[in-house]
């Protein structure tokens, strides 16, 4: 097969052409374009933690830190930078080698920008690669992180443009378009992709994906993210999605964004580990790995372990690639089940 090559030039017709492939062969193509660019048998493992949950003033329908819906979930202030460090310890010593951030914020706020450029001082010298979603970003702040030392940062783009504002009125599309800019502008990593599942049409879907594959640089790191329903949210009682748009969803992720780590984000608690093995299989090389992710399950982390050794795969290292370290990670994860309320989905 030819070379896939990065276009950010997709149109609607050709990913359109891509989801409507017979699914073998779609999943043959996305396989074959995997290995073209990445080892198919290494996984890359992040660890999200909530630094700061509740309270957020953004009305996105599916998120129930969200002040407009009344959820069950408590409200918390910003984390001490010690807690944060410490759980971040903890997720290293379980195989993760990226540590995620993530704040219910519209935007940080001035006072909180030195707590916060702290964290990501003392989590990078852990050894470990560092990532934050906080909502916008402005120039500033930007680069005000990416000084701190910050590899990546996250704002996913959620859905369509024609989709979006069913699912959020708070903050505009170009709000999100505008903050991934200040990203790349500072020199930052662009961690970003979406929900599917929100009860949008398979257009959605395709259009979704074209804005990430169609940026002006594609996403180092694109989560998929299934919809996890969560009680008092508008999307409570949304339709399930097939499982199989699911994994199509992933395949044409590979396919249209070779070079990209696609991440199996929220939503893998519903998927059984065959799901999850196609989604590997069709292209998905990084998973969030703990028990929660921001506020809803995520399959406990030895169980992740136990599927990676069941294929054969091995968890990717930015430092060691070895089988001695794989072996110890492993034993680690099984015999310390150790977890925290605080791990929560992306």
């Amino acid at each position: 097969m030819e070379q896939a090559q990065v276009r950010n030039d997709w149109t609607l017709s050709e990913v359109k052409a891509l989801f409507n492939m017979p699914f073998n062969d779609l999943l043959f193509q996305a396989a074959s374009v995997h290995r073209q660019n990445f080892n198919p048998n290494k996984v890359q493992i992040s660890t999200l933690l909530s630094i700061k949950t509740g309270a957020c003033p953004e009305d996105c329908k599916y998120c129930p830190q969200s002040g407009h819906y009344k959820t069950d979930l408590e409200r918390e202030r910003l984390m001490e930078v010690e807690k944060v460090v410490e759980q971040a310890r903890i997720a290293k010593s379980k195989g993760a080698t990226r540590f995620c951030m993530g704040a219910a914020w519209s935007d940080p706020k001035d006072r909180d920008m030195p707590y916060i450029e702290k964290m990501v001082k003392e989590v990078k010298e852990l050894g470990l690669e560092t990532c934050m979603t906080l909502g916008m970003l402005d120039n500033d702040k930007a680069h005000a992180l990416r000084d701190a030392g910050l590899d990546y940062y996250n704002h996913n783009l959620d859905t369509s443009p024609e989709y979006y504002q069913q699912i959020i009125t708070t903050r505009t599309y170009q709000d999100r378009l505008d903050t991934l800019d200040h990203v790349r502008d500072a020199g930052m990593k662009v961690c970003s992709g979406g929900i599917v599942g929100m009860g949008e049409e398979a257009k959605d879907r395709y259009g979704l994906l074209m804005q990430l594959a169609n940026l002006p640089k594609q996403p180092e790191s694109v989560p998929i993210n299934m919809l996890v329903k969560v009680k008092g949210t508008p999307l409570e009682n949304v339709d399930d999605l097939d499982h199989f748009e699911f994994i199509r969803t992933i395949a044409v992720a590979r396919i249209m964004m070779p070079k990209s780590y696609v991440r199996l984000s929220a939503g893998r608690t519903a998927m059984n580990e065959q799901m999850q093995s196609m989604c590997f299989f069709a292209g998905a090389n990084s998973i969030f790995y703990g028990d929660k992710l921001l506020t809803t399950d995520n399959p406990e982390a030895d169980s992740d372990m136990m599927l990676i050794k069941k294929l054969g795969m091995s968890p990717e290292s930015v430092e060691d690639y070895s089988d001695e370290a794989y072996a110890a990670s492993l034993e680690s994860a099984i015999a310390d089940k150790e977890t925290s309320e605080l791990f929560y989905p992306a």
